[in-house]
C-alpha cells in the first residue's frame, strides 16, 4: 500500500485503502440478530411497516457498533439513536403538513444545526448524521403510522441492538470478567504501548510508538469513561481496573521522557510493562518485576512508576480517576458556534438543502412515478458530506461504486429469492456484514444499499435499484459542487479550530509544568498532559484528512502539519521537563533551550498557517538552575 500511495494522488489512494484487523465476530452475531429478526416478527404479525422502521433503527445503530467496551457503547449507540428518533419525528410531521418549499427550508435549517453540532466530536457527528438521515426518511417514506409511533419503533430497533451489545458475551472474555471485556483489553493495551515505546527508544520508530501510546490512552479513557450501567457504587473489581489505568500514566510519562532523550534503555525495562499488560487482561498478580537502572531522571521515574504499579496491582489503589475533565456547556457552545461548527454546519445545510430541493422538484415532476421515495437523494448527500468517512473525492468515488454494486447485487437477489422470506433473510445477512463492511466506505455503501432496498421492497414498494444509482450520482454531483464552493469564512476552519485547541492545551500544560507552585500536583499535570495529547491526536487526524483532499481543498490546510509537528515536540519536551523537575527540582540548559526554540518555531509556524495567537499565550521560560 505504501508503493500505491506514492504512485497515485492522495485522494485516490485513500479511496483504495481499507482498514485491517480480525473479524469482529461478536458484532457480526449482533448484526445478524438485530434488523432481520425484527423485520421477521413484524412480517409474521402483519405489521410490516413497523418492522421496516425498527430495522432501519437497528441498521443505523449497527453502523456505529464499533469495537470497544460495553460502557462506551451506551453513548456511542444510544445518543445517535435518540437523535435519529427526533429527526424521524420532525421529518414525518413536516412531510405531512407543509409544502415542498417550506419543507426544504425546514430541513435546510435542520442541516445547519446538525452540522454545527457535529463539530463537537464523533458521537455528536453520528447523532447529527442520524438526525438528518431519519428526517429525510420520515419526510419521504410513505408509512401508515403517525410520526410518534415511527420514532418509538425506530428507537426500539436501535435499543434492541444496544441490548444485544450489553447482554451477549464477547469472545475471549475471561470468566468472572464479563462486564470488563473491552475495558480490560483497553487498559492492557496501554501497558503494551508503553512497552513498545520503551523498546523503540533511540530508534526511528519511537515517534510512531509515542503516537500509538496516545491512541491507547485515549481508547482506555473512552472505554472506562462511559455511563455507569448501575446506579449504586462501583464494584471493587471496577475500582481496581480504574486504579490500574491510573498507574499507567506515570509509566507513560517516563517512557515519553526517555523517548525525548533518545538514549536506548536496557532490554529488561520493557519486561515490566509487558507483565503488567498480561496481569490486567487475566486479572492476576504481576509477580516480581525487573527494575531498570536508575542512572538518569527518566529511568528513575520509570523505576518508581513500575514499583507504584506493582503495588497497585497487588494491593489495589485509591486513584480511580480517569484524569479527564468534563466539557462544560460553555466550551461545547464555543465549539458549535466556532469556525469549525460554522463551516461544517453551512456546508451540511447547503448540501442537504440543495438535495432536498432537487429531490422535491423531481418528485413533483413525477420523475419517480407513483412511488414517493425521494428521501434517498438527501440521505445520500448526508453521508457524502460527512468528513469522518474520508476526503470528499474518496467519499464520492466509494459511494458511487458501492451503490452501483449494491443495486446490481440486489437486482439479482430480488429475482432469485422468494418474497418476503428471502428478502428478510437478506436483511439479516446484510446486518451481519455491516460490522465488517465498515472498514471501507464502498463496501459499507454496497451492504447498506442491499439492506435498504430489501426493506423498501418488503414494505410494499417495487424494486427501485436502478433509480437509486441515478439518485446517488446526482447526490455526488451536488456534494462535489457545494464542497468546492467558497465558504462564508475561512476554508479549512475545522483543521484550524482543532489545531488552535491543541495549541491552547499545550500552552496550559506547559504553563502548569513551569509553575513552581504546581509541580507537586501530579494528578492535575496528568490530566493536562492527556488533554494536550488527545487534542494533538484529533488535530493530526484532521490535518491528514485534509491533506488527502483534492488540491483545491488541500491547499487551505497548507502549513498546518508543520505546526502540529512542532506542537508534538513541544508537548514531548514539556513531559521531559516534568520528569526532570520531579527528580532534581530544576531544568537543565538543554530543556530550557529546547522550549525556547520550540516556542519561537511555533509562533512562526502559526503565523505562516494563519492561526490566531491569543493574547497572553507567550510563556516565560525558566532559567536553568
Amino acid at each position: 500500500m505504501s508503493r500505491l500511495s506514492a504512485a497515485v494522488p492522495p485522494w485516490l489512494a485513500h479511496a483504495l485503502r481499507a482498514q485491517r484487523g480480525p473479524v469482529p465476530w461478536s458484532a457480526v452475531v449482533r448484526g445478524a440478530l438485530a434488523a432481520g429478526p425484527l423485520l421477521l416478527v413484524a412480517v409474521l404479525s402483519g405489521r410490516t411497516s413497523v418492522g421496516v422502521v425498527a430495522a432501519l433503527g437497528a441498521m443505523l445503530a449497527g453502523i456505529n457498533d464499533r469495537p470497544g467496551s460495553r460502557r462506551a457503547s451506551v453513548r456511542r449507540l444510544g445518543v445517535p439513536a435518540l437523535a435519529g428518533a427526533g429527526g424521524l419525528l420532525a421529518g414525518s410531521y413536516a412531510g405531512q403538513h407543509v409544502g415542498a418549499v417550506t419543507l426544504t427550508l425546514l430541513l435546510t435549517v435542520l442541516g445547519l444545526l446538525a452540522g454545527a453540532v457535529s463539530a463537537v466530536g464523533p458521537v455528536a457527528s453520528g447523532a447529527g448524521t442520524q438526525l438528518l438521515v431519519a428526517a429525510a426518511i420520515g419526510a419521504g417514506m410513505p408509512l401508515p403510522e403517525p410520526g410518534w409511533q415511527r420514532a418509538l419503533f425506530f428507537v426500539g430497533g436501535a435499543g434492541w441492538l444496544l441490548v444485544l451489545r450489553l447482554a451477549l458475551p464477547t469472545p475471549g472474555a475471561t470468566a468472572g470478567d464479563y462486564r470488563f471485556d473491552g475495558e480490560r483489553d483497553a487498559v492492557g493495551g496501554v501497558y503494551d504501548a508503553v512497552a513498545a515505546l520503551l523498546e523503540a527508544v533511540g530508534g526511528p520508530d519511537a515517534p510512531g510508538r509515542r503516537v500509538a501510546l496516545t491512541a491507547a490512552l485515549d481508547h482506555a479513557q473512552d472505554a472506562l469513561g462511559g455511563p455507569r450501567l448501575r446506579s449504586y457504587a462501583s464494584s471493587a473489581a471496577e475500582r481496581r481496573l480504574h486504579a490500574q489505568y491510573a498507574a499507567a500514566l506515570p509509566l507513560a510519562e517516563a517512557a515519553t521522557a526517555l523517548a525525548w532523550a533518545g538514549e536506548a534503555v536496557p532490554a529488561r525495562a520493557v519486561e515490566g510493562p509487558r507483565r503488567l499488560a498480561v496481569a490486567v487482561r487475566t486479572s492476576t498478580h504481576t509477580g516480581p518485576l525487573p527494575a531498570p537502572s536508575r542512572s538518569a531522571p527518566a529511568l528513575r521515574a520509570l523505576d518508581d512508576a513500575l514499583l507504584h504499579a506493582a503495588d497497585t496491582f497487588d494491593r489495589g489503589g485509591d486513584d480511580t480517576a480517569l484524569h479527564t475533565r468534563r466539557r462544560t456547556a460553555t466550551s461545547l457552545a464555543r465549539t458549535v458556534l466556532g469556525s469549525a461548527g460554522r463551516e461544517y454546519g453551512l456546508r451540511v445545510a447547503l448540501c442537504f438543502g440543495a438535495s432536498v430541493a432537487v429531490a422535491q422538484a423531481l418528485h413533483h415532476a413525477r420523475w419517480y412515478g407513483s412511488h414517493s421515495h425521494w428521501y434517498w437523494l438527501p440521505a445520500t448527500a448526508v453521508f457524502l458530506v460527512k468528513p469522518d468517512l474520508g476526503p470528499l473525492a474518496s467519499r464520492v468515488i466509494c459511494r458511487a461504486a458501492g451503490t452501483v454494486l449494491g443495486a446490481v447485487l440486489f437486482a439479482g437477489f430480488a429475482a432469485l429469492l422468494p418474497h418476503p422470506a428471502g428478502l428478510v433473510a437478506l436483511v439479516a445477512l446484510c446486518g451481519a456484514l455491516i460490522p465488517v463492511a465498515t472498514r471501507h466506505f464502498a463496501a459499507q455503501t454496497a451492504v447498506v444499499t442491499v439492506l435498504v432496498l430489501s426493506l423498501v421492497m418488503v414494505g410494499g414498494e417495487p424494486g427501485a435499484s436502478w433509480s437509486r444509482i441515478g439518485e446517488t450520482l446526482l447526490a455526488c454531483a451536488i456534494v462535489l459542487l457545494v464542497g468546492h464552493l467558497p465558504a462564508l469564512g475561512q476554508r479549512g476552519g475545522g483543521v484550524r479550530a482543532r489545531l488552535t485547541h491543541a495549541a491552547e492545551a499545550a500552552h496550559v500544560y506547559l504553563a502548569h509544568v513551569l509553575d513552581d507552585g504546581t509541580t507537586d500536583d501530579r494528578a492535575g499535570r496528568w490530566t493536562l498532559r492527556r488533554e494536550a495529547y488527545r487534542a494533538l491526536a484529533e488535530a493530526r487526524a484532521s490535518i491528514d484528512l485534509a491533506a488527502a483532499e483534492l488540491p483545491a481543498l488541500a491547499r487551505h490546510a497548507e502549513g498546518t502539519d508543520e505546526v502540529a509537528a512542532t506542537l508534538e515536540r513541544l508537548v514531548d519536551t514539556t513531559t521531559a521537563c516534568a520528569v526532570q523537575l520531579d527528580d532534581t527540582g530544576r531544568l537543565t540548559p538543554q530543556h530550557t533551550e529546547r522550549i525556547t526554540a520550540l516556542l519561537d518555531e511555533l509562533a512562526e509556524g502559526r503565523e505562516r498557517a494563519g492561526l490566531a495567537v491569543k493574547e497572553g499565550q507567550a510563556l516565560p521560560v525558566p532559567l536553568a538552575g
